[in-house]
């Protein structure tokens, strides 16, 4: 680097510089740009539903929604462990054992048909309902 007799870096070195970084952030700033990712619109925010198991049957509540982002909150009422499971026509899915009076949560991303929730001892079953696809998300507002 050139200097003048003070030490300082002299004026053409200092533009070089400052070209070679205005080039730099040129080029940073074109990356920015890429029509490679369209702009698709939100999934539908996630369902919830609640489920309660006792020793006589299985209740889910809402028993209709549109397909999508499911979340079961699930209490064990009954006298022993459970395992709920939900099943259809091309999607099954289910929690580890609920020990009796405690609560769990299944997470699962349901297509439209008719679904069966159930655990497996006798109790009866309850049949969930799912519909069209949900509406986006998009554009809604105090989401999480």
């Amino acid at each position: 680097m050139s200097t003048n007799g003070r030490g300082r870096a002299s004026r053409s070195t200092r533009r070089a510089g400052f070209a070679g970084l205005a080039a730099l952030a040129s080029l940073a700033l074109a990356a920015c740009g890429s029509s490679d990712f369209p702009n698709d619109p939100r999934p539908p925010a996630p369902r919830e539903i609640s489920a309660k198991v006792d020793s006589k049957r299985v209740v889910v509540s809402p028993d209709k929604i549109g397909a999508g982002l499911v979340v079961f909150t699930i209490a064990n009422l009954s006298d022993s462990p459970v395992r709920f499971s939900v099943s259809g026509q091309k999607t099954e899915a289910s929690t580890t054992e609920i020990q009796p009076g405690m609560p769990a949560n299944l997470k699962i991303n349901l297509h439209e048909g008719e679904y069966q929730a159930t655990v497996g001892q006798g109790a009866h079953p309850a049949t969930l309902t799912v519909g069209p696809e949900r509406k986006s998300s998009e554009n809604r507002l105090l989401l999480p």
